[in-house]
């Protein structure tokens, strides 16, 4: 997301959207869509928004993949993917898709704000988005651009620290993706979703971010107990993504079988 504040949004703070929604503030800005925080009048709830921006409502293309988004995310029932609530069209006929309001902050910001996580935790935070993940590849749904800033996390009631996998479906690639993704004739499959999730263990391990080619991990990279999760790092982060874990749940099994080294 951009600049949270960019002005292509058209929408402002005290707003009221589709007779029900009053905007509090724009959230983020992409280069096709705007997500805002909102009070559901009747219900008296914050929930988010996402929405197209003026600039992509002139495009078929984009209408239709939006709606095709709204309708995969809203198939999820994993406690950790964000939820959506409604989906609909305003006025001027942009069609938005309402969703849980998060609050709390992004790996992403949590890794820039505090370092490296300890390997316990990391591996607790990736199980946690890999239950969601998988749900969505048992439904044909691929996220395709799985990254530390679409994971967010949130804590309970009872202190729990929850991690919510949030742009299913809505998600663009980035140059950041898995290998095969910067060779359009390859295609993405869930396998592209595991190489990206090895990154971002990696990535939460280290508070470095992997690119499209990682070399081998040599034994200074994760000294200590987070060695147990070089293998699987490794694995994960294969060229070749049928040298890869083939599904999430056998990165699951892996994962689990290391937590007892670390």
């Amino acid at each position: 997301m951009t600049n949270p504040h960019d002005t292509r949004a058209e929408v402002r703070p005290g707003d009221v959207l589709a007779g029900k929604y009053r905007v509090e503030r724009v959230l983020g800005a992409g280069g096709m869509t705007v997500v805002v925080a909102a009070l559901h009048t009747q219900l008296d709830e914050r929930v988010a928004l996402k929405l197209l921006l003026p600039q992509a409502l002139a495009r078929p293309d984009a209408v239709a993949r939006f709606g095709l988004a709204a309708r995969a995310a809203a198939r999820l029932r994993s406690n950790h993917a964000v939820r959506v609530s409604d989906v609909g069209t305003l006025e001027n006929g942009s069609p938005y898709v309402v969703m849980e309001y998060l609050d709390g902050r992004d790996l992403s910001t949590w890794i820039t704000q505090e370092g490296a996580l300890p390997a316990e935790q990391a591996i607790d935070f990736l199980l946690q988005a890999c239950e969601a993940v998988g749900e969505a590849h048992s439904l044909g749904i691929v996220h395709g651009d799985l990254k530390p800033a679409n994971l967010f996390c949130v804590r309970r009631f009872n202190g729990q620290q929850l991690i919510k996998v949030r742009d299913f479906g809505f998600a663009m690639p980035t140059t950041a993706g898995a290998p095969e993704q910067l060779d359009a004739s390859k295609g993405v499959d869930a396998r592209s979703d595991i190489w990206s999730l090895g990154a971002i263990l990696f990535e939460l391990l280290t508070g470095a971010k992997v690119d499209n080619d990682p070399a081998p991990l040599p034994s200074a990279v994760l000294p200590g107990a987070a060695a147990a999760l070089r293998p699987i790092l490794a694995r994960c982060l294969e060229k070749d993504r049928d040298l890869r874990f083939q599904t999430v749940a056998e990165l699951v099994s892996a994962l689990r079988g290391a937590c007892a080294g670390v």
